[in-house]
């Protein structure tokens, strides 16, 4: 692979908890409008995450060139050092000293249904590197949750350098109006969202998913362990989860489906193919109790891919 893939998202520090509890079942005894409610949190861990640092970091995991734009805050050199260590570009990343690095507190109950609170932090202060972008050769790029402001930013520039770019809106959903929402959904290419986000969407907006094809974007839905979606030329293909050794947190697994979907499209794949890597990724990532994974034998990934969907994938140029 010959020309980087730019990523731009949060970088952030991961608070994770685990109740052994529903909380759907303690939410649906509440009276809402007066809502005050706890749950036991038995397992308490703090890690790197966010959603830029997470997928920059598998696409080096997979040999792939991550370009990395986020913010750090006055905590966060460290992070960046760690990153640099596994080979992310980090020329991009800036570091301000009068605020923390962004956090999130992601509480996961016995079904893995999670709530996560975000603090944006330095994240909020970040810029755009407009005219140091210029130097670099971008073969693709996705633009992931962080600062909306710099989000819109991100997706402007893309457009402006005729850079195809992955649309995933994720936690910050909510954050854009209706009419930026249908503006970046229009200038992708791709549009990625859980299950969840996506109903979230097609109801506000009225869309469904051929809605989103007549823009000419592809359409991918992830369904956690029931695998992934692909929307493509009026076509829709199912894609089955590929199965893990063991579950231990799900947290990161999106953003690991993402870096595996990514380094396929950059390479030029079949988009079948990007989703199966895409879902080996996250395979490895529920696997992990961080969003980090540690380390990856990539002839693993290729043999478990194979060993889920009965055939290889293409074969891998770095």
């Amino acid at each position: 692979m010959t020309r980087n893939i730019l990523v731009t998202g949060s970088i952030a520090y991961d608070v994770l908890l685990h109740c052994e509890a529903s909380f759907a079942r303690g939410l649906a005894a509440q009276d809402v409008q007066k809502l005050s409610l706890a749950f036991l949190a038995q397992n308490y861990a703090r890690h790197h995450g966010g959603t830029g640092a997470n997928i920059a970091w598998n696409l080096r995991l997979l040999g792939a060139d991550a370009l990395l734009v986020a913010t750090a805050g006055l905590d966060g050199g460290p992070y960046a050092e760690l990153l640099r260590e596994r080979g992310v570009d980090t020329a991009f990343l800036e570091q301000h000293s009068d605020a923390v690095t962004a956090t999130a507190i992601i509480a996961t109950d016995d079904a893995e249904r999670q709530i996560t609170f975000f603090h944006p932090g330095a994240d909020a202060l970040g810029t755009w590197p407009q005219e140091a972008l210029q130097q670099q050769e971008v073969a693709y790029a996705i633009v992931s949750p962080r600062d909306v402001h710099m989000m819109q930013t991100a997706m402007a520039w893309c457009k402006e350098n005729g850079i195809p770019y992955a649309f995933d809106p994720g936690q910050q959903l909510l954050a854009f109006g209706d009419d930026d929402l249908r503006r970046a959904i229009r200038n992708c290419s791709a549009l990625i969202v859980n299950d969840y986000e996506w109903g979230l969407l097609a109801t506000r907006l009225k869309y469904g998913e051929d809605d989103i094809l007549k823009t000419g974007a592809q359409l991918i839905i992830t369904r956690g362990s029931d695998g992934a979606s692909l929307y493509v030329a009026g076509q829709q293909l199912d894609i089955p989860a590929c199965t893990p050794e063991r579950v231990v947190n799900p947290t990161g697994a999106g953003d690991a489906f993402r870096a595996g979907w990514l380094a396929g499209m950059a390479a030029g794949w079949q988009p079948a193919d990007c989703m199966r890597l895409g879902a080996a990724m996250g395979s490895y990532a529920v696997e992990a109790e961080g969003t980090l994974i540690d380390t990856l034998d990539t002839q693993h990934v290729w043999h478990r891919a194979e060993e889920a969907y009965g055939a290889p994938l293409p074969v891998w140029e770095t």
